[in-house]
């Protein structure tokens, strides 16, 4: 039986007249397309990987010529951006935004993930497919079914002892836990990679990924003394798990969580799942993209610098048929993905109650 809050936030997501929603997505996508933002913007992202490339090599001459000194976790912390705006263009291959063969965006998008990021492309892509399919939807996307973290309030009454006390406090540690993130990103990449699952083109990127870790620990150890060198490496995981956790989490996290066999029309459950982050040009450079993200899940192929004119189309397409689109700055985004963490972890039994005394405690 789903929890209150799930029946509520599922009645959110119930938009009047879904039948006939479902036939003005498909008249949005031809005003959409004949604007013509699904045109490919290949000069464009020629132009970011260059940029990116220069960076990324002027960063690596900085790291040979400052040599032993406490100034190389700077070098750290700026490889860690850049790995991050790196995975920003994996990301967008692998939805086939950079070129009109989808071949051609599988390739790039598995040499930036496994070669240069250093994650798996094979898991990346399972686990976003089946997110963007089912957004915020129990029991279907992943990126609401963790472990660690309670998204509704049936998982969380199920935690005991610690992880209860963990989870009634599991906003707040939130942005802590992506200092972790950059590790875990790689961690469960290898896992993948060297597991019994199926994962195409396996050997290839097992050899990716093994040629990418080993010239990056040669270097590192090799220029560095052991204890800067691990410092080094914290300094960069930290920096990239916090900034790919801190630009995909405003994305969904906080919006509505639909229970297990929910069914919404496509664009509805797409938009009233999804916010937007406010900050124009130089937000979606710093978050590749992803400060749009209704239009993203609304149109996943289309090329980062056409979504700022979608989105005029796609709000006034939302207003005309009463559907909310969620939209706010980042600093706020945050302060309602903790808040949000916080309240569904109020259903985490308190791990010192005493289930007897609990149970004859007046109502």
């Amino acid at each position: 039986m789903p929890s209150p809050s799930q029946t509520a936030n599922a009645d959110s997501v119930r938009p009047p007249k879904a039948n006939k929603l479902v036939q003005s997505y498909t008249e949005l996508m031809k005003s959409v397309r004949d604007a013509g933002l699904l045109q490919r913007r290949r000069r464009f992202y020629i132009t970011l990987f260059i940029v990116l490339m220069l960076l990324l090599a002027a960063t690596w001459t900085g790291f040979a010529l400052l040599g032993d000194s406490w100034f190389q976790l700077l070098i750290a912390a700026a490889l860690g951006v850049i790995f991050t705006q790196l995975a920003f263009m994996a990301h967008e291959a692998a939805h086939r935004q950079i070129f009109a063969s989808g071949p051609v965006n599988d390739r790039a998008a598995r040499v930036l993930a496994n070669l240069v990021v250093g994650i798996s492309y094979s898991w990346w892509m399972n686990k976003h497919n089946r997110h963007h399919a089912n957004p915020n939807i129990m029991g279907k996307d992943p990126d609401v079914d963790m472990k660690v973290l309670s998204f509704d309030e049936e998982s969380a009454s199920g935690k005991r002892g610690l992880a209860a006390l963990w989870t009634r406090n599991q906003g707040y540690m939130f942005f802590p836990l992506l200092l972790l993130e950059g590790v875990n990103l790689h961690v469960t990449s290898w896992k993948t990679v060297l597991g019994r699952g199926r994962v195409e083109k396996r050997w290839v990127e097992i050899a990716m990924l093994g040629l990418r870790m080993g010239a990056y620990l040669a270097v590192v150890f090799m220029f560095l003394p052991v204890g800067l060198a691990f410092a080094f490496i914290g300094i960069h995981m930290a920096v990239f798990g916090v900034y790919m956790g801190a630009s995909f989490a405003p994305n969904h996290k906080g919006m509505p969580v639909l229970p297990r066999g929910s069914k919404v029309d496509f664009l509805s459950k797409q938009v009233l799942t999804s916010r937007n982050i406010r900050g124009g040009t130089f937000m979606s450079h710093f978050m590749g993209g992803l400060n749009y993200q209704i239009e993203h899940h609304l149109f996943p192929n289309m090329p980062r610098p056409h979504l700022r004119k979608a989105r005029q189309l796609v709000r006034a397409h939302c207003q005309e048929h009463g559907i909310k689109y969620t939209e706010t700055s980042l600093l706020k985004s945050y302060s309602i993905v903790v808040q949000y963490l916080n309240r569904v972890g109020l259903s985490a039994r308190d791990p010192f109650d005493c289930p007897l005394i609990d149970r004859y405690r007046p109502r």
